[in-house]
């Protein structure tokens, strides 16, 4: 695969030296700050000026594309993952001190790929680990919630991870999820969920249930 670059480079021409991946001036910067912070850089503290949309997407699988081609380096993904905010406006930037430019999220950011059990029944904790490595666990702070595809009708659950960002569960762990279900009242009603972190999350009321 072709290095990702700022701008593709016409044929037989070398991309310009110290040029940054996606164009990202500040990525670099970013990353410095996040290991300053021993943990995620602090976008939610930064306000450059908007530098407008850039050519990337994230797909439903939870794969990159820029300038239309997968994104096949691991920690290059995990890095453009650091620097991802969703803002109150709904869209999706990745944002750097000096920099923010808009990317486009066709569903979820991430992918939640594995999940761990903890405990049984109430005392339940899930913790869900995503496509870039990132770990949640399940509860008052990060909420699971479920949808249904409008096009398939099939189940879209949910978990969120930071500030506004959510992963989609992946089929396989949904399967383990749903063995996981219990039937409890809700709102004067019997629904069917999951327990974890002290919190019953309910999927679909207990009567729809594989209908």
């Amino acid at each position: 695969m072709a290095a990702v670059t700022g701008k593709t480079a016409a044929k037989g021409e070398k991309p310009a030296s110290g040029s940054a991946p996606g164009g990202l001036k500040g990525l670099a910067a970013a990353e410095e700050a996040g290991k300053k912070a021993k943990g995620l850089p602090p976008v939610h503290l930064w306000n450059p000026e908007f530098c407008g949309d850039l050519d990337m997407r994230i797909a439903r699988d939870g794969t990159w594309f820029y300038l239309g081609t997968p994104i096949g380096r691991e920690r290059l993904v995990r890095l453009f993952s650091t620097v991802l905010r969703h803002d109150e406006d709904g869209k999706y930037y990745l944002v750097t001190p000096v920099e923010k430019v808009g990317i486009t999220v066709e569903d979820a950011p991430f992918v939640a790929v594995a999940m761990t059990v903890e405990g049984a029944g109430r005392e339940q904790v899930l913790t869900f680990t995503t496509n870039v490595g990132d770990e949640t666990v399940a509860g008052p702070d990060h909420p699971m919630r479920f949808e249904i595809d409008r096009e398939t009708g099939e189940p879209a659950p949910y978990v969120h991870v930071r500030a506004r960002l959510d992963a989609l569960i992946n089929r396989a762990v949904f399967y383990d999820l749903v063995e996981l279900g219990v039937e409890e009242e809700h709102e004067g009603e019997t629904w069917f969920g999951i327990w974890s972190g002290g919190v019953f999350f309910p999927f679909q009321k207990a009567g729809e249930v594989g209908t």
